[in-house]
């Protein structure tokens, strides 16, 4: 682009005239004002291929509908395809360390939920650093798990429960479906905010659980709207109260744990979008324009009627504070309780 002389050992560089000091000059100042807009046009021209959005659980469950709702809505939105990978395995690692290890280029998504929060202290050591390998796109849904037991049994209330904790510590069992699952350390935080003992004992999944819970053979549980609504309507199961912050709109007659006495008691499952770490802005904010006016859409309202889910679509920065604030409560219940991954 300009010409240079070539210096011989020993010599001196000749100084550079008035003109070329002023040519330097005027081509950065060029450079600075092409390269946005080049990087605007790159930008602009997303997506040209196929968008993955990566599901770390097998098909079929809540996480997978919601990615698959989304990802529908999503492609009509950004005019691309949008496939969804299940990728099972490890507690949702499997399938976080593949978004991980993907380019930053917003093709490779997580559909991330409550287990992406918990992992750092469940494991003592991650094949990624959730804190910077991920970039937050998109606050999704949240959902509470709502407190069940047997309709035969004697407790109405959670002020019935505690009281029955209290009179015979450990005697209570209560069911979950896996080590570290929100159902788990929503009876965990139970215990310790309540100031009680009860039995805690695992399932591979939530159905055998249920089933054990209708049989008499556990006394409570703390699961999922998606798989208790229906046994409730059904009067197989008596629900007591919802795990969030506040009552939920497919439950509102049901009070919160936290109305119950347990104040700042607060339990959720949650779904979110997840980007590799250095993925543009430009590219994670079209993506969470995207998945808010996803969320708006009739599927998706039918959906979140089915699953008790409550839509939210918030911008990557209140996302990103939401998942931190996740990873520390978590951390503390966890480590209170002396929980290891099996």
């Amino acid at each position: 682009m300009f010409a240079r002389e070539r210096v011989s050992a020993g010599s001196r560089a000749m100084p550079l005239s008035a003109v070329d000091r002023c040519r330097i000059a005027f081509l950065f100042a060029l450079a600075a004002l092409l390269l946005p807009l080049l990087s605007h046009t790159a930008f602009a021209a997303y997506p040209e291929r196929v968008i993955k959005i990566i599901v770390p659980f097998a098909p079929g469950g809540g996480t997978d509908a919601i990615a698959r709702v989304l990802a529908q809505e999503m492609a009509k939105d950004l005019g691309a395809s949008i496939i969804i990978e299940n990728k099972p395995g490890a507690g949702t690692i499997i399938g976080a360390q593949a978004v991980a290890s993907a380019e930053a280029d917003g093709y490779t998504l997580l559909m991330g939920s409550f287990a992406h929060a918990v992992n750092p202290s469940l494991y003592a050591k991650l094949p990624f650093d959730p804190n910077k390998d991920f970039a937050p796109v998109a606050f999704i849904a949240r959902s509470p798990n709502i407190v069940v037991v047997n309709p035969k049994s004697s407790f109405r209330s959670v002020a019935d429960l505690i009281a029955a904790a209290k009179a015979e510590p450990d005697k209570i069992s209560y069911g979950t479906f896996g080590t570290g699952t929100s159902a788990h350390l929503a009876g965990e935080m139970f215990k310790r905010m309540a100031g009680v003992n009860m039995t805690m004992v695992p399932y591979k999944g939530s159905a055998p659980a249920i089933t054990d819970l209708i049989g008499g053979q556990t006394q409570v549980m703390f699961t999922t709207v998606a798989s208790a609504a229906s046994l409730i309507e059904g009067g197989q199961l008596r629900a007591l109260a919802v795990t969030t912050a506040e009552r939920s709109p497919a439950f509102p007659q049901l009070p919160t744990v936290a109305e119950t006495g347990l104040a700042g008691f607060e339990a959720e499952t949650w779904y979110g979008l997840f980007a590799p770490a250095k993925t543009p802005p430009e590219i994670i904010d079209r993506l969470n324009r995207s998945a808010a006016k996803a969320v708006q859409a009739d599927a998706f309202k039918k959906l979140s009627v089915n699953e008790g889910l409550v839509l939210i679509a918030t911008p990557p920065e209140e996302f990103g504070r939401y998942y931190r604030s996740e990873v520390e409560r978590w951390r503390k219940v966890i480590e209170q309780a002396g929980i290891k991954a099996e």
